[in-house]
């Protein structure tokens, strides 16, 4: 089993996205976690409903905070990626420890824009995680142990477009 954190700073809206669609796509091969550096009381709502809205389950999916994986009790993560929008400026956190890390920023989809608006960013930025994961989770076991293998993952967020 392979351990994948999603780190964001609230912990709300990308990092959940990510962590629910690993868990949906991982097939018992690839476990998603997410993780914030500041994280909010609770999901966004738009985010659930997304995920909802694509047939992923959101039952377990609560915000939390990155402690929980630094600890001696915490998984062993072989691959963390953070997701914060470094072009808007956002503070994206490092995560210390061994895992392979990459960098696939996105913008956050609350950000700005009424509730339409919202829910079609979060409907977009579902979409691109889950182009990216389905290509991750396409790669043999061996791969994840390759010299290549965090340029392989951050190569997967650089050839493929970003959302606006």
């Amino acid at each position: 089993m392979r351990d994948v954190l999603i780190l964001c700073t609230g912990n709300s809206a990308r990092s959940i996205l990510g962590e629910a669609l690993i868990n949906h796509l991982g097939a018992g091969r690839v476990r998603g976690h997410s993780a914030g550096s500041q994280p909010k009381a609770a999901p966004h709502p738009f985010a659930l409903e997304t995920l909802g809205a694509a047939g992923i389950a959101t039952a377990g999916l609560h915000s939390k905070s990155w402690d929980r994986f630094a600890g001696a009790d915490a998984p062993a993560l072989d691959l963390v990626i953070t997701v914060c929008d470094a072009a808007a400026h956002e503070a994206c956190p490092w995560f210390p420890g061994p895992a392979i890390r990459a960098h696939w920023g996105l913008p956050d989809p609350p950000a700005a824009g009424d509730a339409a608006t919202q829910r079609a960013r979060f409907a977009a930025v579902r979409e691109a995680l889950r182009v990216r994961i389905e290509t991750l989770l396409s790669w043999p076991d061996a791969d994840w142990d390759a010299p290549d293998f965090a340029a392989r993952v951050q190569a997967l967020h650089d050839g493929l477009p970003v959302p606006a």
